[in-house]
Order: C-alpha cells, then sequence, then structure tokens
C-alpha cells in the first residue's frame, strides 16, 4: 500500500528531462534534512567532530569520551557499546592512527546500524487497507494521520479516517479538522469505545470499496497496564471486521523522548507487534540519537520522520540523510 507512494516518487526521477531539476531537488532534500536536525547535531554530531579534531592518542581514553557522548545523546547503551566495540576492531584490523580516520569507521558503523531501519515494511495484503496508529499521549498521533492523509490522497487514494481515541475530549474534532482539511470522512460515535468505532470504520470502508483507513487510538503510557490491555483488545476487534486487519500497526514517538523512546517501541512491540514508525518532532530536539537504540532492538522500519506542524511536513526516512546532515560541519 506504501509502495506505491515510493514508486511515484521514482517515477518521477526516471521521467524527468532535466537532469539539474532533478540535482536541485535533491540538494533542497539535504538541506531540509540539515536544517531538521540542526539540534540534533549541535549535541551529538558537533560534539563527536571536536574529540576526532584533535590530534590525540587513538587510546582507551577516546573511546571513554566517545562513550559518555553518545549515551548521554540518548543512543542508548547496547547501542553504544556496540559502536564503540565495531569501531575499535576496525581501528585494530585496519590500522587507523588518526582522529578524521576512526571519526569515519565510526560514521561508517553508525549508519549500517541505522539502516537497519530502512528495511522495507512487509505489507500484509487486504482491502481496504487498515493501519492501527498507537503511542503515548502526546506523540503527534493525530496530526501524523492528517498528514499520511494528504499523501494517501495525493497519490490518488481514497481514505477513511477512525476517531479512536475516546478518551480525549478534543480528540475527536482535532481528527475531524484533519478530514475536513484532506475531504475526506471521519467515523465516530458520541459514546462508543475506540473498538467499536474502528469496526464501524472497517466495515463502512469495506462497503464503500474505500482503499485506505487510519484509525486513531487514545495515548497511553506502557505502564497504564489496563490501558495497554485494551489497545489489544482493538486490534482484536479489528480482526473481526475484517480478517486481513490491521494490515499495519503503526507507532509514533516523540523524538523529545530520547532513550524513553526505546521503552515505548519495546512496551508496544510486546502488546501488538510493531510494523513501522513515525519519528515526530525530529525538527525541534537534540534527541535524535534514540534512533540508534531502537534499531539495536530491532529492525523496524521507519516509515518518516515529522518535521513541522505543517500538512506536508513529513518525509520518508533515509539512513544515509540523517548521518550526513548530523556530521555536516
Amino acid at each position: 500500500m506504501f509502495s506505491f507512494l515510493k514508486s511515484r516518487k521514482v517515477s518521477k526521477v526516471i521521467e524527468s528531462p532535466d537532469d539539474s531539476t532533478n540535482a536541485t531537488s535533491e540538494l533542497a532534500s539535504k538541506k531540509s534534512w540539515a536544517k531538521s536536525l540542526s539540534l540534533t547535531r549541535s549535541k551529538l554530531g558537533q560534539r563527536l567532530s571536536q574529540i576526532f579534531s584533535s590530534n590525540g592518542p587513538i587510546d582507551d581514553d577516546l573511546f571513554e569520551q566517545l562513550e559518555t557522548i553518545l549515551i548521554t545523546s540518548d543512543v542508548g547503551v547496547a547501542a553504544t557499546e556496540q559502536l564503540i566495540a565495531n569501531t575499535q576492531s576496525i581501528v585494530k584490523r585496519d590500522k587507523l592512527q588518526t582522529g578524521p580516520e576512526v571519526k569515519a569507521a565510526l560514521k561508517s558503523e553508525m549508519l549500517r546500524l541505522l539502516q537497519r531501519l530502512c528495511e522495507p515494511v512487509i505489507e500484509k495484503p487486504g482491502e481496504p487497507y487498515v493501519i492501527l496508529i498507537a503511542g503515548v499521549n502526546g506523540a503527534g498521533k493525530t496530526t501524523t494521520i492528517g498528514k499520511l492523509t494528504k499523501q494517501f490522497a495525493s497519490a490518488g487514494k481514497t481514505v477513511l479516517l477512525a476517531a479512536g481515541d475516546t478518551f480525549r475530549a478534543a480528540a475527536e474534532e482535532q481528527l475531524k479538522i484533519w478530514g475536513e482539511r484532506n475531504q475526506v470522512s471521519v467515523i465516530s460515535q458520541e459514546n462508543g469505545d475506540s473498538a467499536a468505532v474502528i469496526f464501524d470504520a472497517i466495515q463502512s470502508a469495506k462497503s464503500k470499496h474505500i482503499d485506505v483507513v487510519l484509525a486513531d487510538t487514545a495515548g497511553r503510557l506502557p505502564t497504564q497496564k489496563h490501558l495497554m490491555a485494551e489497545l489489544e483488545k482493538v486490534k482484536r476487534v479489528m480482526g473481526k471486521a475484517i480478517d486481513t486487519s490491521p494490515n499495519e500497526v503503526m507507532l509514533v514517538i516523540d523524538a523529545n523522548t530520547g532513550q524513553n523512546a526505546i521503552e515505548q517501541v519495546k512496551s508496544f512491540d510486546k502488546a501488538l507487534g510493531i510494523d513501522s514508525i513515525v519519528l515526530t518532532k525530529l525538527d525541534g530536539t537534540a534527541k535524535g540519537g534514540c534512533l540508534f537504540g531502537i534499531a539495536d532492538y530491532r529492525a523496524i522500519p521507519v516509515r518518516y520522520i515529522g518535521t513541522g506542524e505543517g500538512i506536508d511536513d513529513l518525509q520518508p526516512f533515509d539512513a544515509q540523510d540523517f548521518i550526513d546532515a548530523m556530521f555536516e560541519e
């Protein structure tokens, strides 16, 4: 279901007769990444560059400094240990002797780890294609739904929204606003629970031959066991509406949560089985390092990153662009 968005983007590049236009577009994209990651770069990228710019020896002290920088930048202990161990192996194997050489080795290992998040999502077949969207309070689920709707609609797909966040009073109204902006329908109920709302939305989409259903859910903390159990119930009920549902479970994470994001991924994955991730608010945080910890946990594809509040401020995650922007001098 998402593959058509990627192929649509590729076809534009193939069909363009002006290579200079493509180059300009690519440059603009890289500048966008660099701007979005300005805080992450200042906290992580620049600090790494500083310790490698000196003419000091490549010794245990350097790697201790490196460990401190990575851990305090929300990379996570397990991912930090992996990155340092792999970099030390390269230093020993290739007999590296200068800071810039070690920096290049580390950069290569960081890219290799993040590329685990670029694996294609295994999209489960079924019509309509139903995406269950989960996450903690304030992660940006509803805003992400609005942005995803715009992308699907722009690609010629019909979309239906399910107002499954029945706990928050303003959630339904917020989703309806996004529905109006995208000119798509929103299914809601005044007194229904989340599972009932989403069940009805899937049934409606099936009868009307809608292509995509985006199901909003109430934000909840992984420590709220009763609410996590309810979310599991929502998933089971979705399967009763149509046996292929949900086709995808998408977790929305606020990058501001830092290492907490890693624990969120683990908890929601245990409860639901996460198929994909959207990382929001990357433009306003210095905590992009959490991506390395997520990659160390499991190769869950990061579909998109959110870089603003606008309807178009959602772009595909690219590990190479992320690393290049982070280390940009």
